[in-house]
């Protein structure tokens, strides 16, 4: 095992305790300060690994993800962050893993596929970069050739609120209010006799783009719903 893939085991039961405290304190902050709200816990996995797929429109999706579920969730990230030991423990601890930046895309795909076989959850934002608008940019296939293979379920999330908090380009954090709405995971097809026709991976994020903007278009409805209500409260 490389040095680089030793990360994407994790750094045992101090990792998962460093984890748990840092979860502990972003989620006491985003109560405060985000208000946030999450709907839909009842659809993560308790065990058994999954691919969390969230909508992306701000920098703080990738921590309000971890509100979600109390379990590590594994986060890729460009491996020359990991140079230095403290800090790439930390990060691994956090639940990062790293991935070559500029290599192929199957060796990103690779060690995605050993955090999935250890056991734990893969955080994958299936639009790929940040993106804007109330619609779901097209997905990458990234996140359904790894269901398939692996044979794991994909959750998909959905985030009302976090544009208005940190916009693209933005570098504030604004106090606003925040929902996350999980939906029902997306179990990938099995084959009959065989190998599954390359159709399936297309087929499946298709799936995921119909269940992804029923959680986005939840997400916001409850921020639209907590504002009416506030409003009226204050007249």
């Amino acid at each position: 095992m490389t040095q680089v893939e030793s990360f994407i085991v994790g750094q045992g039961f101090g990792g998962k305790l460093f984890y748990a405290a840092a979860r502990a304190i972003i989620l006491v902050f985003s109560k405060i300060y985000f208000r946030l709200t999450v709907y839909g816990k009842e659809n993560v996995p308790k065990t058994g690994a999954f691919i969390l797929a969230p909508i992306h429109r701000s920098n703080v999706d990738t921590p309000l993800a971890s509100a979600v579920t109390r379990r590590r969730l594994r986060f890729m990230g460009k491996d020359s962050l990991w140079k230095k030991k403290p800090f790439a423990a930390i990060l691994s601890g956090l639940g990062g893993f790293p991935v070559t930046r500029g290599s192929a895309d199957f060796e990103a795909l690779k060690r995605c596929l050993k955090v999935l076989a250890s056991g734990e959850p893969l955080v994958m934002f299936p639009e790929g970069t940040r993106q804007s608008g109330p619609t779901v940019h097209p997905l990458f296939d990234g996140a359904a050739y790894l269901a398939i293979k692996a044979s794991v379920p994909i959750v998909p999330v959905g985030f009302g609120g976090t544009e208005d908090v940190m916009p693209k380009h933005s570098k504030k954090i604004l106090p606003r209010r925040c929902a996350v709405v999980v939906g029902r995971p997306i179990y990938p097809p099995k084959p009959d006799q065989g190998r599954l026709p390359r159709s399936a991976t297309t087929d499946l994020t298709s799936e995921l783009t119909i269940a992804l903007q029923k959680v986005f278009d939840e997400a916001k409805q409850r921020i639209n719903q907590t504002r009416s209500v506030a409003k009226k409260q204050h007249r």
